[in-house]
């Protein structure tokens, strides 16, 4: 059992994990097996072929359905952009699974505790546990927490820039200017948010709310765009 795994996963993400066996698996590294044989200890790497799979599929159906208007070709560099090795490895040291993970004695003087790739394979091997344990709704309430945040918070812009198409589309018939404001500021240092007005040609078109004012801007513009399609050039 590895200690303090799901009492954290409880107060971090209301989750537990009914299936210890299960759960150490996924955050078990084969050198760590190696050193315990006999044991009949199992490593991660059937989980985490499991979980990419989950983990691809729930991100499609996210993203399929948040961006209605988005081109497959666009859908696909979007889920690249969040279903990879770096993005991976983030969500895992932030949700401090680096912590848990077991390895043995020489892969953790080599510093494997801190390599992309290894963290990239544990976050993937929860998921694969989650899902047999709990099912694919609570890998979406989890998804949910960890993931899908960081499209407000701007995360993935370079990828699906709302700002940049809200320019294109305004300015399409001569110069316009479109002004980002931030109107409001509140919450803890840790978990900031921010309230941010876009205005076309000295009207309101949007509003955003975000963890960023970065990622603030990109929800109000996105409200503008929304808006501008449905609705002319009324105001919001």
């Amino acid at each position: 059992m590895i200690a303090g795994l799901n009492e954290m996963l409880k107060q971090d993400f209301n989750i537990h994990v009914d299936n210890q066996d299960l759960l150490d698996e996924a955050f078990t590294q084969a050198s760590y097996v190696n050193e315990h044989k006999g044991e009949g200890l199992k490593f991660y790497e059937r989980l985490e072929f499991l979980g990419d799979a989950v983990l691809q599929l729930i991100v499609s159906e996210y993203i399929f359905v948040r961006y209605p208007k988005l081109p497959q070709g666009r859908l696909t560099r979007l889920r690249a952009a969040m279903v990879n090795e770096q993005s991976f490895s983030t969500f895992a040291r932030e949700c401090h699974f680096d912590k848990y993970i077991r390895l043995g004695r020489g892969e953790e003087k080599a510093g494997a505790r801190k390599r992309d790739s290894l963290l990239c394979d544990i976050f993937e091997s929860f998921v694969g546990a989650l899902y047999l344990d709990q099912g694919k709704k609570t890998v979406e309430a989890f998804v949910q927490q960890v993931i899908f945040p960081k499209l407000d918070e701007g995360m993935f812009a370079e990828f699906f820039d709302h700002k940049t198409e809200l320019q294109e589309l305004a300015q399409a018939d001569g110069p316009v200017d479109i002004d980002y404001e931030l109107v409001d500021e509140y919450g803890p240092d840790n978990d900031r948010s921010f309230k941010v007005n876009v205005s076309i040609g000295g009207k309101l078109f949007g509003v955003g709310i975000g963890h960023s004012k970065k990622g603030a801007e990109q929800r109000a513009a996105q409200q503008a765009l929304t808006h501008y399609d449905t609705a002319g050039d009324n105001l919001v």
